[in-house]
């Protein structure tokens, strides 16, 4: 005979624990704002001033991300095909964003993972939910050089902050790609051609939201998006820290 076993007491001594943990780290080591150095606000090493000053992604079309022209009634991604849902970025990808993903990406910064995870629980806090949050994978030679992948080290956090499960086993990478960033429009796209496999047996969700650092092109999570709807997901959105204006 199954037993329903209640977890939220313990969900909720955890919480506390997190929370109480947090205050006696800050009591010991005072946040500093990244930026300028002042104390850190809101529990980030980043002030408010700052904070507020950061490049924020305007209203933009919920199909590819890219802010609204003004007068724009119809973005031109209408005319485009597209495996992704719903495309939303928490910024532009301007300064200082420009300097920070890649401190992540390429220089092992994690700290500045948590702290943007934070920011993007902020921007993207009107999203249609997800059933569960899918970093994007590296390919494994890659990953063991660089020793971690920044999109799990956004998406980790964010499943955290925003009550999200995390999936980062269910989508994997079957090829070695060349760097996206050394490519045109057109070679990304092949570039990318049956890189992603969904791993056999998996349960799928219904609803899945795909993170990453930064969105260019697109191209990247056009291929994970068609993957997971090849295999039977009913929606994909991308989350994205920052958007290529």
């Amino acid at each position: 005979m199954s037993r329903t076993v209640n977890l939220a007491p313990l969900n909720s001594a955890r919480n506390h624990l997190r929370n109480c943990l947090s205050f006696v780290a800050d009591a010991v080591w005072p946040r500093r704002c990244h930026l300028c150095e002042a104390p850190g606000a809101m529990g980030l090493d980043l002030c408010a001033t700052c904070a507020g000053d950061l490049p924020w992604m305007p209203d933009a079309c919920p199909r590819c991300a890219l802010p609204h022209a003004p007068g724009q009634a119809v973005c031109a991604c209408e005319l485009l095909p597209s495996w992704l849902d719903g495309v939303f970025a928490a910024f532009l990808y301007m300064a200082p964003l420009d300097a920070w993903l890649p401190r992540l990406k390429f220089h092992g910064d994690l700290a500045l993972g948590d702290l943007m995870a934070s920011l993007m629980a902020e921007g993207l806090a009107s999203a249609p939910r997800p059933s569960c949050l899918i970093p994007v994978p590296l390919h494994t030679p890659r990953l063991r050089a660089r020793g971690y992948n920044q999109a799990v080290e956004l998406a980790r956090p964010l499943a955290v902050q925003m009550g999200l499960p995390l999936q980062s086993r269910l989508l994997r990478r079957r090829k070695q790609t060349l760097a996206q960033s050394e490519l045109g429009l057109e070679a990304r796209t092949a570039n990318m051609a049956d890189a992603f496999e969904v791993r056999a047996g998996a349960s799928l969700p219904r609803h899945v939201a795909l993170v990453d650092d930064v969105m260019t092109t697109g191209a990247t999570l056009q291929e994970a998006a068609w993957t997971l709807k090849d295999a039977g997901v009913a929606r994909v959105d991308a989350w994205v820290c920052a958007r290529v204006p």
